[in-house]
């Protein structure tokens, strides 16, 4: 015997089909929720069918976000034995039959015969301290991108009120330059200001880490601003408001990244190999953290050549009889984070001649012709190399 239980995982609920052995379903599909009484009610069905089978059955199933999370560390606390699959080998087994049928009981008895035709391997379990970095960068990357998409709202607002004040503060997105905005919004709000009162306003935003010099400048550039402003007030209220709005969200955002950073900071310090990947010229203290919490524990791959695939930066295949492609891009199958991560790695390390280890290797990829692009995915992947070679033999990078 050679017992298996497929798993569809939905959101909430799942259905799960049994095999005693290859071509032998067992029972009727079984469907379950993701909850205390359905978990519970699920491991009865685990045991009946390793009861049929006289062996612990493996589960095997999709990784589907974070929807399975809550049945792998339940049937981990169980120690049943658990498979986790990239949807893409699922999703090309179903192309194979003849049939086109998709429901969540069909999924399951397929992710069932799947197991026999395959060689999985159970879950390579990741390390809590991992797990809680990975939460925070990914977590940092979604706020980023929020940030970024307030700032865009920010600005067209800014442009139909003030379009003038981008240039009184080296930085617009500064807490003081925010606060600033959002005391004085308009060009009248500052004309009806003396020098002086606007002076005061920045010193007091400040404190007492810029110099009255500084403030006397910032106030009289604020006030030539205001004069050169094609209008002195906006003929829209509903603008104030939004700008309002969106200069307290900005500030909030900024107060959150800072935090996530300390927070992922720590976390990071604390790992060995966060200072290994900060060895490698063009990698900092961000883009280190995020690729060692995607990577997770390296003995989940047993050569580099794996990790390439799983960053998504092999190169895809195709011929065809006598037919054989030479211009293939890339799969991106692996995960998109730690592939964005590596490229802006490369890109650090090339500028500037930073790293002028990678910065060698991309001048001759280039002699050679090859494209731009081109060129930087060969530095991506020989990146990789380095990165594999240094986590699993712990040593640091050497420019030699």
């Amino acid at each position: 015997m050679n017992p298996v239980i497929g798993v569809d995982i939905s959101k909430g609920e799942s259905h799960a089909q049994a095999f005693l052995k290859r071509g032998l379903p067992y029972g009727k599909v079984f469907k379950f929720q993701h909850n205390l009484e359905g978990l519970a009610s699920f491991l009865e069905y685990i045991r009946d069918v390793e009861s049929a089978a006289g062996i612990r059955p493996s589960v095997v199933m999709e990784a589907t976000g974070h929807y399975h999370s809550p049945v792998v560390q339940f049937l981990d606390e169980h120690q049943y034995i658990t498979i986790v699959i990239n949807p893409l080998i699922s999703f090309e087994a179903k192309k194979t039959n003849l049939r086109r049928v998709k429901t969540d009981a069909a999924d399951a008895f397929q992710l069932g015969m799947l197991f026999y035709k395959e060689e999985f391997e159970p879950i390579k379990k990741r390390g809590q301290h991992l797990l809680n970095l990975r939460y925070l960068t990914r977590q940092y990357d979604s706020l980023t991108g929020m940030y970024v998409q307030v700032k865009l709202q920010f600005q067209a607002i800014l442009d139909q009120v003030f379009p003038e004040y981008r240039g009184v503060f080296g930085d617009l997105y500064s807490k003081v330059s925010l606060k600033l905005l959002a005391k004085y919004s308009t060009s009248k709000d500052v004309l009806e200001r003396t020098e002086s009162e606007v002076k005061a306003a920045i010193q007091s935003l400040t404190g007492r880490g810029r110099s009255t010099l500084w403030c006397l400048e910032r106030a009289q550039i604020l006030i030539a601003a205001a004069r050169r402003n094609p209008f002195k007030e906006t003929a829209f209220p509903s603008h104030l408001i939004s700008i309002q709005l969106l200069i307290k969200l900005l500030l909030q955002y900024q107060e959150h990244l800072t935090d996530l950073v300390k927070s992922i900071d720590a976390l990071a310090e604390e790992l060995l190999e966060y200072d290994l990947i900060q060895s490698i010229p063009g990698i900092g203290t961000k883009i280190a953290a995020t690729i060692l919490a995607e990577i997770g524990e390296i003995d989940r791959f047993e050569h580099a050549k794996k990790l390439v695939a799983f960053a998504g930066v092999d190169p895809s295949v195709f011929s065809s009889g006598k037919f054989v492609s030479t211009q293939n891009r890339i799969t991106k199958h692996g995960s998109r984070r730690l592939r964005s991560a590596l490229f802006q790695a490369v890109r650090c390390g090339i500028r500037s001649n930073r790293n002028k280890k990678l910065r060698a290797f991309y001048d001759k990829k280039r002699a050679e012709g090859k494209l731009f692009r081109v060129a930087v995915i060969a530095c991506v992947n020989k990146l990789i190399h380095w990165i594999f070679a240094i986590l699993t033999k712990k040593e640091s990078f050497r420019l030699d």
